[in-house]
């Protein structure tokens, strides 16, 4: 399989933008949003990614095309600073095709360290992703957490 990571500079902003109304109208699945009288969703709120040091946006492209996104942020605490994936897109034509996984551990192997990585609760799809790649990443090594009403969160170690 032919795919690569782009670290998104300012310059690929706007492509980012457009996967995230597509990544958007696929969350509409689990959550309350609606386009706006422009036929779009509301802008995400990038601008983070390019203005410090703590946001990595990543572009996902598939034998040349675009395929999808990471974005990834190292979130700062005094208990646990950790990175974490704040959203993850593949397009649907390409996730049966394990491109999803791919990246994923990909993403983990550039950020060594602490992770925690959340799903909603109402999003079973995401869940069960997110813990069969990390548990193959880990080999079983990681903890998950469930807050009722709220979501379920993997931590682990890269």
């Amino acid at each position: 399989m032919d795919y690569e990571i782009i670290k998104a500079s300012l310059d690929y902003q706007e492509t980012l933008k457009n996967l995230l109304q597509l990544y958007i109208y696929d969350f509409t699945e689990f959550i309350d949003a609606h386009v706006e009288e422009n036929g779009r969703f509301s802008e995400y709120p990038l601008s983070d990614y390019w203005a410090g040091d703590h946001h990595f946006p990543y572009l996902v492209k598939l034998n040349g095309y675009y395929a999808g996104f990471a974005l990834v942020k190292w979130i700062e605490t005094e208990t646990k600073p950790h990175f974490s994936i704040v959203e993850f897109f593949i397009m649907k034509k390409y996730r049966r095709a394990s491109l999803g996984k791919l990246i994923a551990k990909d993403i983990f192997r550039l950020h060594r360290g602490n992770w925690e990585v959340f799903q909603i609760e109402k999003n079973k799809p995401a869940q069960s992703f997110w813990r069969s790649v990390i548990n193959e990443y880990t080999s079983g090594q990681f903890i998950e957490h469930v807050v009722e009403g709220k979501g379920i969160t993997q931590e682990f170690v890269s």
